[in-house]
């Protein structure tokens, strides 16, 4: 029935559920259903009442849909539904304007919900994650969700994307979408990350972010862009500002060049939108930040220069005289010029030169000062103004100087507006803003200038027709005197505070300005009456003023005034004021208000015109002149005489110290000339060696191949030793090429000697041939005929005593034949007169056996001695063989050896040409040994061809 009920639009019966029961009705079945469809149904429905319901959401279902967002991956619509259900239980509605306790407690709410989304650092991780899918209805909400829980809670969130890994890239990656709205909202979660953490800084802009954004400003039209490029140019002032690191990589990486078409301004001007406005502004605050004075002074300076190059602060300068601009444009403008040539003499240079579009043309400081003393323009313009004229004095001797002249009479223009002209107008005006700016304009072209304080000494002003004219510092004086003519309210005291800063930067550290002061009798007595009275509130300053003048007068006074020296005035001081009345007067200006606020930067900011009392500059000369002259008024007149003694004796240590400062001065040029001739001469030195080294590198590889040769020649490890020395030359130097040249000829005269030496052995031996020495074929064909001769006769001998035998035989035959026949008278005579025969026969034939046998020992004895001598004559020849061997293969060698060294020496000498003709190129004068040289090579050739022929020989 309730079912027909609900179909048939009949009312329900019953108690209506409340929304918390709903709500957890609707997270019971996230929880339980196995459906996917149920599921997203339900989220779906927690969606829609999330915003009416946000903290029972938030109680109720955060860790369900967490839940969701890590177990329902794949299905896009149900992230989509959590991610905005979480967005809008942690995100404060902006789009309304509820009432102040209203918004309070959303935001108490807000941050509740981040703290409890945080405390698990999984859940930032996994959005982190699911930013990946680019599916647009779950990174839309994933960024919106981010940038929500950066808004409440920023540190903790920026802690856990920074140790997550890739945390960082993963958000760089948004600005690379091409749907607009997640590209947009990325630079908005971006510029919530980056806020106050150097360390993201750092890593957005390695990520390449500065490429990005400015080619996304460049796109959306720069500075007619419209609020993307205000989300942009957000972000680059939180990556840059404070942060050196970042400056100098913007820097470094040309981008300040790609700032120059945003300041490109056409002619008509008018119908400036807002967003305009807003854009350009805030591109100029980019330029200041590159070039802030906060910043350190290399980097400045670096920047400045960079923007002078690339023609940005020529940009700025004619925004500057255009036409039609912003007021706040203008303004803003001004203030950026200032700090772009600050401190910077090329910048202050360009910026002298530049002329107002008018006629006659004017310079821009002309046109300034005018605004500046014009009470008409606005109060931050006249700031401004101000700002940029004191930047371009800042550490401009040459400007500061041009000023001071344009007050000189003798380079007074009367038709045409000066800026002295300006000044003078600007301090003795009835506004009390024109004095003080004038008089703070003014003492700006005297800081740590003695020059110009002297200088300004000459500036004489006609106050009125019949009366002489008055000096500037007698003027300003005058005016302080006369301060009850002026007739605004409080304009008094801001006068002359204006006057009392200008006087006592004038005369600090100028005891020449000091004496023209207290010249004028009417100057003390002022001072000292203005210290000891008892004002109010609003004069105490003029008090302290008063007291710090007459401190600077007493601490740089030179004693030149006999009625006003040091010792008069502390006593003056110590008879109507007071000394510890007079130092606590002294206190007042760094007790005031607004000292420490103008102390802090440079630029004058004021919320309103009577704040406009202290200049930065002036702050720096009350901090340095507060501690020497309440020293210097205290001092007895005791410790003043040590004191001057000590300083004579200072005086004269400074004297000496000069002195030696000058030689050393004189010695620190002698030290860089002669730096520059070691650095000429090391230059020239490492050629030299770089060439040495090629050529000692080619030496020692003919080294390598000369001992490898000589080790095949089988060479010892002495004669190698002196050979490696001796082929060890230095091509560059002349006298190794002569000792080359001498050991050459040694060897050569080695050579003759050997040579000579072989000759005398070769007559040794003819002469030994000629006295009949046997050679050894001589000797052994003698001995062979001796024993030729010896078996002859040993032949002739056996044949005679076969001889001598046989007749012995026939004799005894014949005796025995005469015993036979002895009875025959006839027979016994003839046998008689054969033995007779036999007999004469026989000794005959032993006579000349006996005759034969000495000839044999004859022969035998010659046949030993001619042994002997064969003997000696052939060790002999076998001695002077070898000695002629030896002789003959150490001319070999020196030969070799000789060759060689020329070889090295033709070597060596083309190389000493090829110097010679590199210095000749190089500009280096050579004498010309070419004569010398060729006759040298002609002797040495000469020689070689003797050489030659001996060896040959």
């Amino acid at each position: 029935m309730n079912f027909l009920r609900g179909v048939m639009g009949g009312q329900p019966t019953g108690p209506q559920p409340t929304g918390a029961e709903t709500i957890q009705k609707l997270c019971d079945r996230v929880a339980s259903s196995t459906l996917l469809e149920d599921r997203r149904d339900a989220v779906r429905a927690l969606k829609s009442l999330s915003k009416k319901y946000r903290v029972e959401v938030g109680n109720m279902a955060m860790d369900h849909l967490v839940r969701i967002l890590q177990t329902d991956r794949s299905d896009t619509e149900i992230l989509g539904y959590a991610l905005d259900t979480l967005y809008n239980i942690i995100c404060n509605d902006e789009e309304e304007e509820p009432e102040e306790n209203q918004q309070k407690q959303e935001d108490d709410l807000g941050a509740q919900f981040t703290d409890k989304f945080v405390q698990e650092t999984e859940n930032v991780t996994l959005l982190l994650t699911l930013l990946e899918e680019f599916d647009f209805h779950v990174r839309w909400p994933g960024v919106k969700l981010l940038t929500a829980l950066l808004k409440n809670q920023c540190a903790q969130v920026q802690g856990i994307i920074l140790v997550s890994p890739m945390g960082v890239s993963r958000l760089m990656d948004l600005l690379a979408d091409s749907r607009e709205v997640i590209r947009n909202d990325g630079l908005l979660l971006l510029q919530q990350l980056t806020k106050g953490n150097a360390a993201i800084q750092k890593i957005v802009a390695f990520e390449n972010a500065f490429e990005r954004l400015l080619d996304i400003i460049t796109e959306e039209g720069s500075s007619d862009g419209g609020i993307v490029v205000e989300d942009c140019l957000l972000l680059l002032l939180n990556l840059l500002k404070n942060n050196s690191s970042n400056q100098n990589f913007f820097k470094e990486g040309s981008y300040i060049q790609k700032m120059k078409p945003w300041f490109e301004v056409g002619d008509d001007n008018s119908g400036w939108s807002a967003q305009k406005v807003t854009n350009l502004h805030l591109m100029l605050q980019l330029v200041r930040v590159m070039v802030s004075p906060v910043n350190s002074p290399g980097a400045t300076a670096s920047c400045q220069k960079a923007m002078f190059q690339c023609g940005l602060l020529q940009q700025l300068c004619t925004i500057l005289m255009a036409t039609g601009v912003p007021a706040d444009i203008l303004t803003e403008t001004i203030n950026t010029v200032s700090e772009v040539i600050r401190g910077s003499e090329v910048n202050q240079d360009y910026f002298a030169s530049v002329n107002a579009p008018s006629n006659p043309p004017r310079p821009a400081i002309v046109v300034l000062l005018m605004s500046m003393v014009n009470e008409r323009q606005p109060f931050v313009l006249r700031c401004a103004v101000l700002y940029c004229f004191q930047c371009f004095l800042y550490k401009n001797h040459k400007g500061q100087g041009e000023i001071v002249a344009t007050l000189l009479p003798s380079t007074i223009d009367a038709n045409s507006i000066s800026a002295g002209q300006l000044l003078c107008g600007g301090l003795f005006s009835a506004d009390s803003l024109s004095n003080w700016c004038a008089a703070v304009a003014l003492a700006h072209a005297l800081q740590d200038n003695l020059t110009q304080k002297e200088q300004l000494l000459r500036v004489q002003l006609a106050t009125s027709l019949g009366k002489p004219p008055v000096s500037l510092l007698q003027q300003c004086t005058n005016i302080l005197s006369q301060g009850d003519k002026l007739d605004r309210r409080g304009s008094r005291v801001q006068t002359k505070v204006g006057l009392l800063m200008l006087l006592c930067t004038w005369i600090s550290n100028c005891p020449i300005a000091v004496m023209h002061f207290l010249h004028n009798q009417d100057n003390v007595p002022f001072l000292t009456g203005q210290i000891s009275e008892n004002l109010g509130e609003d004069e105490r300053l003029v008090q302290g003023l008063c007291a710090l003048l007459l401190g600077i007068c007493i601490y740089y006074n030179d004693n030149s005034l006999e009625n006003y020296t040091k010792e008069k005035l502390k006593q003056l001081i110590e008879k109507r004021i007071g000394k510890e009345n007079f130092v606590e007067k002294l206190g007042f200006i760094t007790k005031h208000e607004l000292y420490s606020r103008a102390a802090q930067k440079p630029q004058p900011a004021f919320s309103t015109p009577e704040h406009m009392l202290f200049d930065h500059e002036f702050t720096k000369l009350v901090k340095e002149l507060e501690g020497m002259i309440t020293k210097a008024v205290l001092k007895s007149s005791e410790e003043e005489k040590k004191e001057e003694e000590v300083k004579k004796t200072l005086e004269q240590h400074d004297s000496i110290v000069t002195q030696y400062k000058e030689l050393i001065r004189e010695q620190d040029s002698q030290i860089n000339e002669l730096k520059e001739q070691v650095t000429l001469l090391t230059s020239q030195n490492e050629k030299m060696q770089s060439t040495m080294t090629q050529q000692l590198s080619q030496i020692q590889q003919h080294k390598d191949q000369y001992n490898i040769l000589k080790l095949k020649l089988g060479k010892d490890n002495q004669q190698t030793g002196n050979q490696a020395e001796a082929a060890h030359v230095n091509g560059l130097q002349p006298e190794e090429l002569s000792q080359l040249r001498e050991q050459l000829e040694e060897l050569q005269r080695q050579n003759q000697l050997l040579q000579t030496q072989l000759g005398e052995k070769d007559s040794l031996i003819t002469s030994l041939k000629a006295e009949g020495v046997p050679s050894a074929e001589g000797s052994t064909s003698g001995v062979t005929v001796i024993q030729r001769e010896v078996e002859l006769l040993k032949a002739q001998l056996q044949k005679q005593t076969a001889e001598i035998t046989q007749l012995q035989s026939e004799r005894q035959e014949l005796l025995r034949g005469s015993d036979t026949t002895a009875a025959v008278p006839g027979d016994n005579s003839l046998y008689t007169e054969k033995i007779a025969e036999l007999e004469s026969r026989l000794s005959a034939q032993t006579a000349e056996n006996q005759k034969l046998k000495a000839e044999v020992q004859t022969l035998l004895e010659s046949q030993e001695s001619m042994e002997k001598d064969f003997a000696s004559a052939s060790s002999t020849a076998a001695i002077m063989q070898a000695e002629k061997s030896k002789l003959q293969q150490e001319v070999q060698e020196s030969k070799k050896e000789q060759d060689d060294l020329l070889m090295l020496l033709a070597d060596q000498d083309q190389k000493i040409l090829s110097l010679k003709q590199r210095l000749k190129d190089l500009g280096e004068t050579i004498e010309d040994e070419d004569d010398l040289d060729s006759k040298d090579q002609f002797d040495d050739d000469d020689d070689d061809e003797e050489d030659e022929e001996e060896c040959d020989e």
